[in-house]
C-alpha cells in the first residue's frame, strides 16, 4: 500500500526520496549558504552604501560627541561632491589607514582665511552656530589657503581641539568615504546631521 503524494494527482507517488527529510549535512549547507549570502549583501551594504562610525575623539563637540555613533551614508558622492556645512568622513592624511570626520568649510576654489578663530570664505566671515564655543580659538593662519579644484578644506568643530586642514592642509575629493547623516546612539542623542 502506497501513500497519497498531493499535488500531482489523486494516485501519483512522489519521486525517489522527496518525503525523506533532509540530511543533517544538507541542513548545515542550506544554514551556510544562508549564512554567506547575508554577510556578502552587509559587506556590501557596508562598503558601498552605509556605515556606522562611532566617533573616537571631542574634536567636533558639541555637535558629536566622543562615543556618538552616526551613520555614514556613501552614495550621495557618486553622483555630486561635497558642499561646505556637510560633515564628512575622510581617510586619514597619515596614511593610517584610519578615518576621520570632520565638517566641510571650503571646496575647490574658494579662499579660506582664519583670523583669532573667525573663518573667512571668500572674504565673508562664516556664521559658525555649529562651533564649540566653550573655549576661545584664537588661531591665526599665517595666510589665506585657495583650496584647490578637486579638494575640500576640513576643520572640526571644537577648533581648540581639532587637527584639521589648518594643520595638515586641504584634502582630496578621492579620500573622502561619505557623508554622515545621523546620530544613532546613544538614543537619547538621536537626530540627524
Amino acid at each position: 500500500m502506497g501513500s497519497v503524494y498531493v499535488g500531482r494527482g489523486k494516485h501519483s507517488k512522489p519521486p525517489p526520496g522527496k518525503d525523506e527529510p533532509p540530511s543533517f549535512g544538507r541542513y548545515v549547507v542550506d544554514v551556510a549558504v544562508v549564512v554567506l549570502v547575508a554577510f556578502i549583501i552587509a559587506t556590501a551594504l557596508k562598503t558601498w552604501v552605509l556605515q556606522p562610525f562611532e566617533i573616537p575623539s571631542g574634536s567636533m563637540e558639541n555637535t558629536l560627541q566622543v562615543s556618538d555613533r552616526v551613520v555614514v551614508e556613501k552614495l550621495t558622492y557618486r553622483f555630486r561632491d561635497p558642499r561646505a556645512g556637510e560633515i564628512v568622513t575622510f581617510a586619514a592624511p597619515d596614511g593610517s589607514g584610519r578615518e576621520f570626520i570632520k565638517r566641510v568649510i571650503a571646496v575647490g576654489g574658494q579662499t579660506v582665511d582664519v583670523q583669532d578663530g573667525v573663518v573667512s570664505v571668500d572674504g565673508r566671515k562664516l556664521t559658525e552656530p555649529y562651533v564649540n564655543s566653550r573655549y576661545k580659538d584664537t588661531y591665526s593662519s599665517d595666510a589665506p589657503v585657495k583650496v584647490p579644484i578637486g579638494m575640500v578644506f576640513l576643520m572640526g568643530d571644537n577648533r581648540t581641539d581639532s587637527s584639521d586642514s589648518r594643520a595638515f592642509g586641504p584634502q582630496p575629493l578621492n579620500h573622502i568615504s561619505g557623508r554622515a547623516f545621523a546620530i544613532y546612539w546613544p538614543l537619547s542623542r538621536i537626530r540627524g546631521l
